[in-house]
């Protein structure tokens, strides 16, 4: 079979890729019309079909529509330039959606076998292509139920305008949104609003009834307006468009996305500072931000703890006694896995060679370490800036929660910039590392760091099940803070009856929550 399949329909040009099993079967398939020629799909092909084969994504059928003026086609009224030397825009973009909905569309499904429900039918496109991909979805909603907006041009003029009017998309109809963080930086013009408009339309779809099971807003915060943003985002469209939909023989189950949390984002945060890639989890708060800012809550291993926390923050904030709203910044990795073993032992340590750590289990070698200050560095200059860029935060409420190794790093932090932070939360520490360096850290610091004159706390947990020597060092370190003339005034250590190091974890989310929006 051809990978692609060059048409022509009356006088449009058509780039057609049929998924990899439709010479071999009977089935009939969902369909995407992509705009511009549908390079957003020539450029990933490979990856689609990975996806294919591999069983993340249901075989869609990609149809790639060369446009003849896109500035005509893809806008929706005529606008002015916005160069003076340019032409303005034609506007003619109606007349372009009904050609595709009641010309192409109709030709596609005639000719092969598609699923030609509104449910099965996407229209997606990056830029312009995505505006007016947009407004194929409102003014055609009997003919595309899928939209996929990449990096869309809501700063065209009068569309933002069009938008807080419209009512919004049917219940049949799910959207997919991304927009990079950096687009329209360094524009003079209306683009230079390109992240915060595409924010403020997925906050008003929202507002008009749209549940987060039926919109998707993904923000890539070093994105710019560029094919390679864009291209990279057109899989996970498919993926939330489409999915992986199941055979069954008893009730009719369809795939339905991945689970998310509602009120969540997720970032990819390439560190200049350590090197390393950084998934970044945010749960946005559910109320209004004090006068004072948002407080804040910074967690470690987050692919193990978001989850939890998040769900734990969403039920307690709720009504008129709850806690007050806060704002969840989960640091994590770029892996499935709940614990990321090799990138934790290095972010969240000081250098120790293998002779001052006990032998492992296993037999094994020691992973790299000693990446603590360059850690805390992308923390401190890269994270927090942009989490303040884009929530009010109260500064005098940051918190820091780490469990384990991550337990070692916020004691580490504690000792070495305890201004980065109001109140640590350090669960069953690794106070052994590198034979009890923290404790000599302290001994060390304590009279410059003079705690005693701050209002930090430092809230100490541990499983009264764990090894004796964690639960015995928890304590150890708790009487030496506690005795100590320099010691923060807020010093507390909770040991938890019948918890292990793992499971004591769901206990302490509750209390700590309260004391971080306190």
């Amino acid at each position: 079979m051809n990978r692609y399949q060059q048409l022509n329909v009356g006088n449009w040009e058509l780039v057609l890729h049929l998924p990899p099993s439709y010479d071999h079967s009977d089935r009939r398939f969902p369909v995407a019309y992509v705009q511009d020629g549908g390079k957003l799909f020539t450029g990933c092909i490979n990856y689609l079909e990975h996806l294919y084969a591999s069983g993340q994504l249901e075989e869609v059928m990609l149809v790639g529509i060369v446009p003849h003026a896109r500035n005509d086609e893809y806008t929706p009224w005529p606008a002015a330039a916005l160069v003076d030397s340019y032409p303005p825009f034609g506007g003619q973009g109606r007349a372009y959606v009904d050609e595709v909905a009641d010309v192409l569309k109709p030709y596609i499904d005639s000719q092969y076998r598609t699923k030609r429900q509104a449910e099965e039918t996407a229209i997606i496109g990056g830029s312009f292509g995505g505006l007016i991909s947009f407004f194929a979805g409102c003014w055609r909603p009997d003919t595309f139920g899928r939209t996929g907006l990449l990096s869309a041009s809501f700063w065209y003029e009068g569309a933002m305008d069009f938008i807080r009017e419209h009512e919004g998309f049917g219940k049949h109809q799910r959207v997919y949104m991304s927009v990079g963080g950096k687009e329209g930086i360094y524009k003079k013009s209306r683009q230079r609003h390109m992240a915060e408009y595409t924010r403020e339309v997925h906050r008003l779809w929202l507002e008009k009834g749209m549940c987060a099971s039926r919109l998707k807003l993904d923000v890539e915060p070093e994105g710019t307006h560029d094919d390679l943003f864009m291209m990279k985002q057109f899989p996970e469209a498919l993926k939330w468009l489409f999915g992986k939909k199941g055979n069954t023989s008893g009730p009719d189950v369809t795939y339905a996305g991945t689970m998310h949390i509602p009120g969540t984002r997720t970032w990819s945060m390439l560190s200049g500072l350590t090197g390393r890639k950084y998934r970044i989890f945010i749960a946005e708060p559910m109320g209004p931000p004090p006068e004072t800012g948002y407080p804040v809550l910074y967690t470690l291993d987050a692919n193990a703890t978001f989850g939890s926390l998040t769900e734990a923050v969403r039920m307690q904030s709720r009504g008129p006694h709850g806690i007050p709203s806060s704002v969840i910044v989960g640091i994590g990795y770029d892996s499935n896995d709940p614990i990321v073993t090799k990138e934790r032992f290095y972010d969240y340590t000081v250098y120790a060679d293998d002779s001052e750590l006990p032998a492992r289990p296993d037999g094994s070698g020691w992973p790299h370490t000693g990446g603590a200050e360059a850690f805390l560095d992308f923390i401190e200059y890269e994270l927090k800036p942009l989490v303040e860029r884009e929530y009010p935060i109260d500064r005098s409420r940051q918190s820091l929660f780490g469990h384990s190794l991550g337990g070692f790093f916020a004691l580490y932090t504690l000792f070495m910039r305890p201004a980065a932070f109001r109140r640590y939360f350090a669960a069953s520490p690794s106070i052994w590392w590198k034979n009890h360096i923290l404790l000599q850290l302290w001994e060390n610091q304590k009279e410059n760091l003079a705690l005693h004159q701050t209002d930090t706390e430092l809230h100490l947990s541990v499983g009264s099940l764990e090894k004796p020597h964690m639960v015995s060092d928890a304590h150890k370190l708790h009487q030496t803070l506690t005795a100590s003339a320099y010691g923060p005034k807020s010093v507390s250590i909770l040991e938890v009856p019948n918890e292990g190091h793992v499971s004591l974890l769901p206990s302490l989310f509750s209390p700590m929550l309260r004391r971080v929006s306190d």
